[in-house]
């Protein structure tokens, strides 16, 4: 039913006139209809929830069961895998943690793409490969379905508020359908160009951070040992010209800022091993297109490094704590 009028055009007459009456898709006037969730993580969760909280029925699976049976009691449907999902949905969105998830949440046995509808509408939120993007477009198109790439940034307190910013790429076309769903769960919806475009702007905007968080860890760290109270560094730096979103909303030292990781041993938030993917990602497209990254690739580097001492499941903003225990030879 998705896509059975998109683009049509009917008439009628009123006072002996024609008259001219295009149709908005047939997403918009179903607006309530169930959308499929996959991908209950520390993201996925409170985005669906979001859903959840605008009348979407929402149907939602994960790997783990936990996070079904929590999802469950806020009123969602829970089923067991993707296919399951696929059959009962049009609209589905998927939160993963990286490029071989989304393949297998995909074209698995028991993936989306084993009982997609044609028309059906996916929309995959998850920060991964750009060329895996086009893949899962190219494949899914073969069975009838769309899919865009919507990657997000603001991380889990922005996905609790509904304050997300999505980088969007798919047909120009859908973009409205899918922006329906995602004005649900952000504050900025912002569309890109084709399949993968929403990829390279995340990359591109989590190499800048990671470079960005590296600099304030350094920065505080240095003050610190000059004997600056690290409350007194972060407001002068807040209202110098060395502000930036690491020091003024995510400040890496604990006890400077309440409700950010460094608040709670690093816990929650951005992992470690996440931002080392996704620079990953940022030195292979670098290394694809010809392009020097000096500090990309040292920030690469710092955070793989990190992973290797232990603070893989740590948020990113722990470069902080190692900077001060383990040191960066």
């Amino acid at each position: 039913m998705a896509a059975l009028f998109r683009g049509c055009r009917i008439f009628f007459k009123r006072n002996n006139k024609h008259v001219e009456l295009t149709l908005v898709s047939c997403r918009s006037m179903a607006s309530k209809t169930p959308v499929g969730f996959i991908g209950l993580g520390n993201m996925g969760t409170p985005m669906a929830r979001n859903l959840l909280k605008h009348g979407y029925p929402v149907i939602a699976t994960d790997v783990f069961p936990e996070s079904c049976k929590e999802f469950q009691d806020s009123g969602a449907q829970i089923l067991d895998c993707p296919a399951e999902v696929a059959d009962k949905a049009d609209r589905i969105i998927t939160m993963l943690p990286s490029s071989p998830n989304v393949i297998e949440v995909y074209t698995g046995p028991n993936g989306i793409l084993k009982k997609v509808k044609k028309g059906t509408l996916l929309i995959d939120s998850s920060t991964i490969d750009p060329e895996v993007s086009k893949e899962m477009a190219v494949t899914a198109e073969k069975m009838g379905a769309v899919f865009m790439d919507a990657p997000v940034s603001g991380g889990v307190g922005a996905a609790s508020l509904a304050k997300l910013t999505f980088m969007v790429g798919g047909v120009e076309e859908e973009f409205n359908a899918a922006q329906e769903l995602l004005t649900c769960m952000g504050a900025n919806v912002v569309y890109c160009g084709q399949v993968g475009s929403g990829q390279a702007a995340k990359i591109c905007n989590n190499m800048l951070l990671a470079i960005g968080m590296i600099g304030t860890a350094e920065t505080m760290n240095l003050g610190i040992r000059l004997g600056l109270d690290p409350k007194l560094l972060a407001k002068i730096l807040n209202m110098s010209s060395g502000r930036c979103w690491s020091s003024d909303k995510y400040n890496p030292v604990p006890g400077v800022m309440e409700g950010v990781p460094s608040a709670n041993n690093y816990q929650g938030g951005f992992g470690t091993k996440l931002m080392a993917k996704d620079l990953g990602f940022a030195q292979n497209t670098a290394s694809s297109t010809r392009t020097p990254i000096p500090l990309g690739s040292l920030a690469h580097q710092i955070y793989r490094t990190m992973c290797a001492h232990g603070y893989s499941n740590k948020d990113f903003s722990s470069i902080f704590q190692f900077l001060r225990e383990e040191g960066v030879q």
